[in-house]
């Protein structure tokens, strides 16, 4: 079934004058961990079923919020020195409202592959004025809603953006805009040592030092397939107790998708393989960044083993591997690459990020995100949670993101990209665990 969704309106908005503090056109330097991150637009898509607040009260919700996270309102820039910046100019977010020419459950019922891409704004990184967040409405027949955003990844990562989404919910909820500050300050956070004293080699880890460092083939954007896997409260509970002891549901799910996917791979016993894990360091730096830092704070761990042990090991092995690969990343670790960017800066260094780019593929690795930790419960705008989550198509074999899933049964959803060849392969073993 075709959907046609039709644009409506768009338009760059501003909070009112009242709300906006306004940072006067000054530029903010990006951090370490803003350069490590993607240089991109990320799109997530929710969807509500009717009945659902109309678009006016969104948006004013919307610009209520916004106007407490100046980098969200002002543009990317370049400083005096030539240097990529954050220009908080109040410049305003992207708004634009469309419609859909069908009932919401058809539509998700149908191809959503297809549909989910209709549903985000696109946004063009390399245009001078492009807003660093930009929001669609999309109405369809029933009265259902689908929300689908785009924000710069160098302004927060999806922790941040994921706490701006819940202020966002609540003050549309409750009809106001009395909720805590974000801190925005990045000069507060992950201060330099004095003198700054690096201790690991984040030249050839986070960031890509004179062309060096690990090195991924490409596919043809058609061999790179985008799936959705469901995993019940009943499978997660089987797999910890599989794994005994305690075990997050995120460790258990991740040492369970790396064994399957290696093994749909078939890959060579003696081949390594190995997982960038994305790390979040606002509670693990020392001193803590508070919850409501809103900015980049995210580095990598990397648990690998080699193939012919890891589809022999236990899950709890697993398990162990790579939760002693995440405890690398401690205090000591974050303070180090914060040196390392400090003097990075003294020398005006350029750093390249080693972040994965559109034809990638990881083979025989993985990356991988966690959102287990994101509150989707608490995305509600006035009329219950959303009743999807969806992830427009990723260009990049390898990816993996765990998701809590809104099925009214619960459990968790795994979205991820495989070579074509291999997914086949997959599909018949990711729901089968054998005890060793």
């Amino acid at each position: 079934m075709a959907v046609t969704v039709k644009i409506t309106r768009r338009t760059v908005m501003r909070p009112p004058q009242a709300l906006a503090s306004s940072g006067g056109g000054r530029t903010i330097p990006l951090t370490t961990f803003d350069r490590a991150s993607t240089d991109g637009y990320i799109p997530i898509v929710f969807a509500w079923s009717a009945p659902t607040p109309d678009n006016g009260a969104i948006v004013d919700g919307l610009l209520a919020t916004v106007a407490r996270y100046p980098p969200l309102l002002g543009r990317m820039g370049v400083d005096d020195d030539g240097r990529k910046c954050f220009v908080l100019n109040d410049a305003g977010v992207l708004v634009i409202e469309a419609e859909a020419d069908v009932d919401l459950a058809d539509a998700l019922a149908h191809n959503i592959a297809a549909h989910v891409n209709e549903l985000y704004p696109k946004a063009n990184k390399e245009r001078d004025d492009e807003p660093l967040f930009q929001v669609q409405l999309t109405r369809y027949k029933c009265g259902g809603l689908a929300i689908g955003t785009v924000s710069q990844h160098l302004v927060a990562d999806g922790q941040s953006i994921s706490i701006f989404f819940t202020a966002w919910a609540t003050t549309v909820r409750t009809n106001s805009a009395a909720l805590p500050s974000p801190v925005t300050d990045r000069t507060t956070i992950a201060i330099p040592r004095s003198p700054p004293a690096p201790e690991f080699d984040h030249g050839n880890t986070e960031f890509r030092r004179d062309g060096h460092g690990h090195s991924y083939g490409t596919l043809p954007m058609d061999r790179i397939r985008n799936l959705s896997v469901h995993f019940p409260e009943e499978f997660v509970a089987g797999l910890k107790a599989h794994v005994g002891g305690r075990c997050s549901t995120f460790l258990c799910l991740l040492a369970h998708a790396w064994k399957k996917i290696t093994a749909a791979r078939d890959l060579a016993p003696d081949e390594f393989t190995q997982i960038r894990v994305a790390v979040n360091c606002q509670p693990r730096a020392s001193p803590p960044a508070p919850m409501e830092y809103f900015g980049n704070m995210v580095l990598w761990a990397f648990p690998r083993m080699r193939v012919r042990d890891l589809l022999s090991a236990s899950l709890a092995t697993v398990v162990g591997v790579i939760r002693d690969a995440v405890a690398r990343v401690d205090a000591n670790y974050i303070q180090s690459f914060v040196d390392f960017g400090e003097i990075a800066d003294r020398a005006e260094e350029e750093l390249a990020s080693t972040a994965a780019t559109p034809g990638m593929s990881f083979c025989p690795d993985l990356e991988v995100d966690s959102w287990l930790g994101f509150r989707f419960h608490d995305l509600d705008f006035g009329h219950g949670p959303p009743c999807a989550f969806l992830l427009p198509s990723i260009p990049i074999e390898g990816i993996l993101i765990f998701v809590p899933s809104c099925s009214a049964k619960g459990g968790m959803d795994l979205f991820m990209t495989l070579d074509d060849e291999h997914v086949e392969a997959f599909e018949q073993i990711c729901h089968k665990v054998v005890v060793l």
